[in-house]
């Protein structure tokens, strides 16, 4: 019954239709994510993250290696991708439908019996980065504005409640991650934090060195943060911009997108979990 309930759970998060199929006839997790899948047929379009809708021109970052964004996560060539800590599940490739910027991808993470999958969804504004520098992102590549996903190593058995804010930022904040591939964010400043049912918001502020003058430039952003049910990580959307961006109206477009994250247990089945090759 868990199982039927997350797809009902899921697919009323996007108001999405039934198919006239009852919870009585989704009795396998093949038929539980068939269902969703007939579901958002007519709305999702399948996005391989190698071949979506916008983000970094491969083939030129390959000529040049510069890549011309203001928050581009490679401009030197020969660097290490970024490191969010998402895995995608075998088999499983990033949804994101563009007309309503709804976005469907199925993780894997930690749990006591080892590993378990996590159906991770949000709406977004922003086309889904594509290349291998990215995991599950979206992103304004004229503004730098955009959301990903990302997840924390083990929290120790520990609640939402009792995952601290410093938990969380040497997380997001560490020197392979998202925000540091120029150098580790600077004048880093916790706004705001509080926990609403089982998702700690999180809004803060901090520096980045911009690619092209090698200054600090300052950025805002919010992330929610959530511990699927049997699971031992911490799961999370970031979105942020420019503070310039976020005072002229990029903080309600950010706050939105942060208020659609969901992340619960994928129906379950006798299917092996095995994370997606990423080569």
């Amino acid at each position: 019954m868990l199982m039927i309930n997350i797809a009902i759970i899921f697919c009323s998060i996007f108001a999405l239709p039934t198919n006239g199929l009852s919870p009585q006839c989704l009795n396998s997790r093949r038929q539980a994510l068939g269902w969703i899948a007939g579901g958002v047929s007519a709305a999702f379009v399948a996005q391989p993250a190698g071949a979506d809708e916008g983000g970094v021109n491969v083939g030129n970052f390959l000529q040049t290696g510069m890549v011309s964004q203001p928050m581009g996560v490679s401009g030197q060539a020969g660097k290490s991708r970024p490191e969010t800590g998402v895995v995608l599940r075998d088999g499983s490739d990033i949804l994101r439908d563009p007309k309503t910027g709804n976005v469907l991808a199925e993780i894997v993470v930690a749990s006591p019996n080892g590993k378990s999958s996590v159906l991770a969804s949000f709406s977004s504004p922003w086309a889904l980065a594509k290349g291998s520098f990215f995991d599950v992102e979206c992103r304004d590549s004229s503004t730098g504005d955009g959301a990903f996903l990302s997840v924390t190593s083990d929290i120790g058995g520990k609640s939402i409640s009792e995952i601290t804010n410093k938990f969380i930022l040497d997380n997001l904040l560490a020197p392979t991650g998202r925000f540091s591939f120029y150098g580790p964010p600077t004048d880093v400043k916790i706004i705001s934090s509080k926990v609403e049912g089982d998702y700690k918001i999180v809004d803060l502020s901090f520096s980045t060195i911009s690619q092209a003058t090698q200054t600090e430039i300052p950025r805002k952003a919010r992330l929610a943060a959530t511990i699927p049910a049997g699971t031992n990580q911490v799961v999370m959307l970031v979105a942020s911009a420019s503070a310039i961006r976020w005072k002229k109206g990029s903080d309600k477009i950010i706050a939105s997108t942060i208020d659609t994250f969901r992340a619960n247990p994928a129906p379950q089945s006798k299917m092996k979990i095995r994370a997606k090759d990423r080569s």
